[in-house]
């Protein structure tokens, strides 16, 4: 039962308007945060056991077949923004900056897809529940390509280390 009854055409309005909004405020809000805060071995953002180095991403969700096509919000940031489609170095402190960028990112991703459940306050039950669903079908991929691009980087470092 939804709080707010509106017509059909300004549901889909305030759907829409409320996405941009969503994504723009998480964005402008989280590109502010100093990127020391974004801890690649905290909490959220660790390796986990059962991600087994990245293999999962590659041998489950086949990512390097579609990540090369996921957007990157970097070039709409400008200067805020730090492009992680593509390398533009090959140095450790740049895989560092790299690292929390990710993270940085999967953060993004997660917050935004908390959002969805105040879309059942003005659609029905079952719009609400399609909302919850673009939310994690828009998200989700963009989160397992932070979590293998990390995974991958930390091999890189790794090795870094251990010549150094």
């Amino acid at each position: 039962m939804r709080l707010i009854h509106l017509p059909t055409l300004w549901t889909v309005v305030v759907d829409i308007i409320a996405w941009f909004v969503i994504h723009v405020g998480v964005v402008y809000v989280m590109v502010r945060i100093p990127l020391k805060r974004f801890d690649p071995e905290g909490l959220l953002c660790r390796s986990r056991k059962w991600e087994r180095d990245g293999r999962l991403y590659q041998d489950v969700f086949k990512i390097r077949k579609w990540k090369k096509h996921l957007p990157d919000g970097a070039p709409v940031l400008g200067k805020n923004g730090f492009p992680k489609s593509t390398l533009s170095s090959r140095q450790k402190d740049y895989f560092e900056t790299f690292l929390g960028e990710t993270c940085r990112a999967e953060w993004t991703h997660w917050i935004i897809m908390l959002f969805a459940p105040l879309f059942f306050l003005w659609n029905t039950v079952a719009v609400g529940f399609i909302m919850l669903f673009y939310a994690a079908a828009e998200n989700l991929p963009l989160i397992m390509a932070q979590r293998y691009n990390r995974c991958r980087f930390r091999r890189v470092l790794g090795k870094e280390r251990r010549r150094d």
